[in-house]
């Protein structure tokens, strides 16, 4: 690959405890690969090893992975998505994308109707948008709040935002001591490269149907995007379930970062096929006789010469 370093996991994770200061985070890096055939090639090749390793996830049955992915809109999360996971099988993972809450989910906890989509053991579940934006979006626009029916002695709370992290941090805590693994991905987009983004959608008909006033409206309120996302990152990047902040004006660069966080993260789970006893190795050769048998006879009955009338 010539020049071409590798990639290194650790210079994208935010450290717990550190302080998130987004314009010092770069939102574009020397690319990962050379060429757009080169970028194929080595996603192909973290795209078999992320199935070969699903595999091997689903068989021990012991461990699930949640990967949430946040972004400001254009930054590019379906995509990740649609590339990065296009190998797995459909079977042993779920994606699932949160939109405006319903009325039955307002009249619970901010956390229910995420947490009934936590993937099982043996699986792996995609987030595209989660309970975080119950600190972003809600926190820019508190309105959004009235709608929840909060007691008001929790609304008057000081501290109401830190309250919600210590929330998120201690269910976070609660799913990794039972086995899931957590990711999280703040995909880190510059605001020029949406607005190029974002004319490219009204310039191509095709591609209309992806831009709503309402992202206009997320735009002009960037800044505070911003400081809530930077506070967000802040309060609950942790060792059980770090935030990465992924450069996202290279959406291939991106990719590629992706797809080797979730290979490493799962290849750290040291997974194997479960051992087979002696007694049931016993078991799986008696029946491997019979089918055997069943093999032969079948063969003889094939090849038996039948008889003709006169």
């Amino acid at each position: 690959m010539g020049n071409i370093k590798e990639i290194t996991i650790s210079d994208y994770c935010v450290k717990p405890g550190s302080q998130v200061d987004l314009s010092q985070w770069q939102t574009r890096v020397k690319p990962y690969y050379e060429s757009k055939q080169s970028y194929k090639e080595k996603l192909k090749t973290d795209i078999k090893r992320l199935k070969k390793i699903q595999r091997l996830l689903y068989a021990h049955d012991r461990y699930s992975l949640l990967i949430i992915f946040q972004a400001m809109d254009a930054a590019g999360k379906d995509g990740a998505i649609r590339h990065v996971m296009s190998g797995v099988n459909p079977q042993g993972c779920q994606v699932y994308s949160f939109k405006h809450p319903s009325e039955t989910e307002l009249d619970h906890d901010f956390l229910w109707r995420t947490h009934r989509a936590l993937p099982e053991r043996g699986q792996i579940g995609i987030f595209n948008r989660s309970y975080y934006e119950e600190v972003l979006i809600v926190r820019v626009k508190p309105e959004v709040l009235k709608a929840q029916n909060l007691p008001d002695t929790s609304l008057n709370e000081n501290d109401f935002w830190g309250q919600r992290y210590r929330s998120i941090v201690e269910s976070e805590a609660h799913l990794y001591r039972n086995g899931t693994r957590i990711i999280k991905f703040f995909l880190h987009l510059s605001k020029d490269e949406q607005r190029q983004r974002f004319l490219a959608r009204i310039d191509n008909p095709n591609k209309n149907w992806k831009f709503s006033d309402a992202d206009m409206e997320q735009r002009q309120a960037w800044d505070q995007y911003m400081a809530a996302y930077e506070a967000c990152l802040t309060a609950t990047s942790t060792a059980e379930a770090p935030w990465y902040i992924v450069p996202a004006d290279d959406k291939k660069n991106a990719r590629l970062i992706i797809s080797q966080i979730i290979v490493d993260t799962l290849s750290s789970l040291k997974l194997c096929y479960p051992p087979t006893s002696n007694a049931r190795r016993k078991e799986l050769l008696a029946i491997r006789s019979l089918l055997e048998q069943d093999k032969d006879e079948g063969s003889h009955r094939k090849h038996k010469p039948t008889s003709t009338a006169n």
